[in-house]
Order: structure tokens, then sequence, then C-alpha cells
């Protein structure tokens, strides 16, 4: 398949949907615990995906559309989910992120973005040069992995329950 912005909208737009119907309203026993020492819960991811939408794709969108010379990126922070999310429930997170994608898909949409746009390139603090069409590719395959991470966290809680079947859930590895 190749990358459209048609089709990254698809994806993107149905996240918050995905994530409200698996967690929303869920005890603290599902959303709290993690997969062991310095691995995240449920909770975490939530918030380390409201930190993506306030700080990472649409800042690096407009910074790689831009005029300006000067196209570097911040260096996104992986974990100031521990602080910003404090004193926050899940049905906080989950729709504060709702509310921040439909305010960045809205704005994704007003950009018009054309197949040429998708060349453009930004700094990124690691990778250097990085284009337009891998940011946002990056950003469907960052949903989907963290929607896989969080059913992975959620299936381990019962990893000792489930006896013998182990061997056949890979998700339990």
């Amino acid at each position: 398949m190749s990358f459209s912005i048609p089709k990254t909208i698809a994806i993107l737009e149905r996240t918050p949907n995905v994530l409200s119907s698996m967690l929303y309203n869920l005890s603290a026993d599902w959303v709290q615990c993690n997969e062991g020492p310095e691995t995240w819960s449920v909770f975490d991811i939530i918030g380390h995906l409201i930190q993506g939408e306030k700080t990472d794709w649409m800042t690096r969108t407009k910074i790689i559309l831009s005029d300006k010379t000067d196209k570097n990126f911040e260096a996104f922070d992986r974990f100031a989910q521990f602080k910003t999310s404090q004193g926050k429930s899940i049905n906080d997170l989950i729709l504060e992120f709702a509310s921040l994608r439909e305010a960045n898909l809205e704005e994704l949409k007003s950009l018009e973005i054309r197949e040429s746009d998708l060349n453009m390139t930004g700094n990124h603090p690691a990778f250097g040069a990085v284009s337009l069409r891998q940011v946002l590719a990056t950003w469907v395959a960052h949903d989907l992995s963290h929607i896989a991470q969080i059913s992975r966290v959620m299936a381990k809680h019962y990893k000792e329950d489930i006896g013998p079947f182990v061997q056949y859930l890979r998700i339990m590895s």
C-alpha cells in the first residue's frame, strides 16, 4: 500500500475511538499495571500519546511546511507524561487525547498538503533530515504500535492464569 494523506487520516481519526472503546471506565487494575520495571502502564501510554499531540506530529509538520530557514525539530520528551498526567484519571486522558487529536486532524486537513509537499524536510535531532511523508507515516505507525503495546500490557495481566495456552499466544512473549 502506498502512502496517502487520506489513508493516514483514516487511521489517525480512528485511534481515539479505539482507545476509548478499550479503556474508558476501566479499573486501575487494568490501566495502572505494567510489564515490570522501567515499562509503561496503559495510563502512561495514553499520557505519551497526548504529549505527541501537543509537541510532536503537528509541530513538526508545520516546521517542515514553513518558510523558515531553520527547520530544526525540538527533541521530543518521551517521558513528559509522568509529570503531566499526574492527578488525572484514565477517562481524563482519553478525553484530552480525543480533543487534541480532533484539533490536530482539522489543522492537518486545512493545510491542503500536496504530493510535492511530502518530500519537504525538517531536521530531526537524532536522524537529521526527515521528510514530511516520513513524519506523517510514522504518526500512523506510532498510533498502531501503541495500540498493540496497550493490548500486550493488558493481555499479560492474565499470563499466569492462562496456563498451557501461553504457548499459543505470541502476545505473552
